[in-house]
């Protein structure tokens, strides 16, 4: 067995939400994960809160079988010792019952990591980080960790951040986004400020324009209720998108301290141009799918899935932002997500400039301009289009050529999961990948009026058919431009 990694400390996780769809899809995954690269310290613990009356035992069950769904490959001696440390603990957040249980579940532990991570509807966070503080559940080394969405616009979400800070230091909250956790992304921070080649260029003098793309090929499921209220601007593009486009467009931090890192991204959210009226209208896209088909079959269209005859909630948005500072001057950044759509795909898309002047004759063919993508996913990794001379032919042909970096075939590892990497480093007190207060409200600050003037508009979101790439006016937003979506 290799050694124990250090570098993680001891620690109770305390997971509100335990028989969730988060617990069974990511957390009890990735922690099983975590075991089995050895990094769970011995006397660790995983406590799973809910409010079911059940035993620690019928818990275990629970979650070897959430594990059997989810893991590619169990090692049977592994997953024993990591439901060794899986405790249950019944607690009624709504009803205010059964915080006693959880007391006496984490009594005599003050010396270690208290990492609280609620994994519950965002109506209970305050109530929830409330009844920690009340009940004298927090230490020194006490962390909590609270899932997106936080809040529904800039009041809401002033006024949760102002409940739980009044609980718990700013140091000790760890907003998180599991789209900041990916391989990719992370890698994004290396390719931008590890290579001499591309910060030079990193700019408006050589970049024509950037696209971030996350398209989903499901519908909303069972989650129809929830995406209802909140739809694809709060839901994505608030935080993901928004999250994405500042490490793409932050400057270089002094460092890579937690703070260093969201100072820079902050100035990024600070200097997007805020949309008007007539600019929500010319530079956003909102649509609906539609009855349609994708990779299994037909398929029904949003209001089937939810039940009703009309709601105005989108599942597309597209947009076209501007950055105000002088580095992405005259820049747009084109930002597109929505379920339904023609395949499963995140990338982000470094479109250059053309050439200024070519030396080759007419008939060595069209110079295309360099392309950087970065896959986040399917298929995690990076491709450099360049043009090259066409080996086999004898005259100056020109032919575009990938790069290619897939994470995969060049490191042969299994790519880790966000969540992974995010709850080691809540563990470890690295709140790098996480989002501050400020970020927040100030990605809040842009959406806000996007979401008034959407509201004051009678006009419904345009549908489009499921299995496509969404509205026709999305094609129409980036076209008229003289640009095109990358779509391979």
């Amino acid at each position: 067995m290799p050694a124990q990694l250090t570098d993680v400390p001891s620690f109770d996780l305390v997971v509100f939400g335990g028989t969730g769809d988060l617990a069974h899809r990511k957390l009890l995954p990735a922690l099983y994960y975590r075991e089995l690269g050895n990094q769970i310290p011995t006397d660790a613990r995983i406590i799973a809160v809910s409010r079911r009356n059940i035993s620690s035992e019928e818990y275990r069950n629970w979650a070897l079988n959430a594990l059997n769904d989810h893991l590619d490959e169990i090692d049977d001696d592994i997953m024993a010792r990591f439901l060794e440390r899986v405790q249950y603990v019944s607690v009624d957040v709504s009803a205010n019952t059964g915080w006693e249980n959880l007391e006496t579940a984490l009594a005599g532990r003050e010396d270690v990591v208290r990492a609280f991570y609620l994994s519950v509807s965002p109506d209970l966070f305050g109530t929830i980080c409330s009844a920690i503080g009340s009940h004298g559940l927090i230490t020194d080394k006490t962390r909590v960790t609270i899932e997106k969405p936080i809040g529904k616009n800039g009041t809401s979400a002033h006024e949760l951040n102002e409940t739980i800070g009044s609980v718990f230091k700013e140091e000790q909250i760890f907003r998180i986004d599991h789209y900041l956790g990916k391989e990719t992304v992370q890698n994004l921070m290396a390719l931008r400020f590890a290579n001499a080649m591309f910060e030079p260029l990193w700019n408006s003098t050589h970049i024509d324009h950037v696209q971030i793309t996350v398209a989903e090929t499901l519908g909303v499921e069972s989650r129809a209720g929830y995406y209802d209220t909140a739809g694809a601007l709060r839901d994505m593009v608030q935080n993901h998108l928004l999250q994405l486009l500042c490490l793409v467009a932050m400057e270089p931090p002094e460092s890579m301290h937690a703070d260093s890192v969201r100072d820079e991204k902050l100035k990024v959210l600070k200097a997007l141009k805020p949309m008007d009226a007539s600019g929500v209208a010319r530079n956003t896209v909102r649509g609906q799918y539609r009855a349609g088909a994708s990779a299994g079959g037909a398929v029904s269209g949003y209001l089937q899935e939810l039940g009703k005859d009309h709601s105005n909630t989108e599942t597309f948005v597209a947009a076209k932002l501007e950055i105000a500072n002088w580095r992405w001057g005259s820049v747009p950044f084109y930002l597109r997500t929505g379920k339904r759509l023609a395949n499963r795909i995140s990338e982000i898309v470094i479109q250059f400039r053309d050439l200024p002047h070519s030396i080759f004759p007419e008939d060595a063919g069209t110079i295309k301009a360099n392309q950087l993508v970065i896959r986040l996913q399917p298929d995690e990794g990076v491709k450099m289009k360049v043009m090259i001379k066409d080996p086999s032919s004898s005259n100056m042909r020109l032919r575009e050529v990938s790069l290619d970096m897939s994470f995969a075939a060049t490191f042969n590892v299994r790519n880790p999961d966000a969540y992974e990497r995010l709850l080691m480093d809540m563990i470890r007190g690295n709140q790098t990948l996480f989002m501050r207060r400020d970020e927040v409200e100030a990605a809040w600050a842009w959406i806000d009026p996007i979401l008034k003037h959407w509201g004051n508009d009678r006009e419904p979101p345009k549908g489009y058919t499921s299995g496509t790439w969404g509205p026709s006016a999305s094609i129409a937003l980036i076209e008229r431009d003289g640009r095109t979506w990358h779509e391979e």
